[in-house]
């Protein structure tokens, strides 16, 4: 596929390469036994176009994320027939790498012992 690339991976390796969003993203990467179509290892998030192939392998699709996830790495799926509407699909992913770039939420403060308050 990286020699001969789909319209929809073409348009969005435009919106990806040369860090034009701020991150250094690869194309075609394996990542154990998969293939992603897209990879920032900086942000651990895989872009991947969906084209009408995935509706019949969803399960297989569905089973490749979680083990991605298990692996700390985000899946972010385009459905090729969203490509009509570019300006929202950039969006998107502006939209999905500012999620993963910011840094995790500290963790909540313990509650005081007795349900908190004043009083005796």
């Amino acid at each position: 596929m990286r020699h001969e690339p789909t319209r929809a991976e073409n348009r969005v390796w435009q919106w990806l390469r040369d860090r034009r969003l701020g991150f250094k993203f690869r194309r075609q990467v394996p990542i154990g036994p998969f293939i992603v179509d897209f990879y920032c290892a900086e942000l651990k998030l895989v872009i991947e176009l969906d084209g009408r192939h995935h509706e019949v392998t969803r399960e297989y699709d569905d089973a490749r994320t979680m083990e991605l996830y298990q692996h700390g790495i985000r899946v972010f799926r385009i459905p090729n027939d969203a490509m009509h509407d570019s300006p929202m699909v950039v969006e998107q992913i502006k939209w999905m790498i500012r999620e993963c770039a910011r840094p995790p939420h500290p963790p909540a403060a313990p509650s005081p012992p007795n349900g908190g308050g004043e009083g005796p």
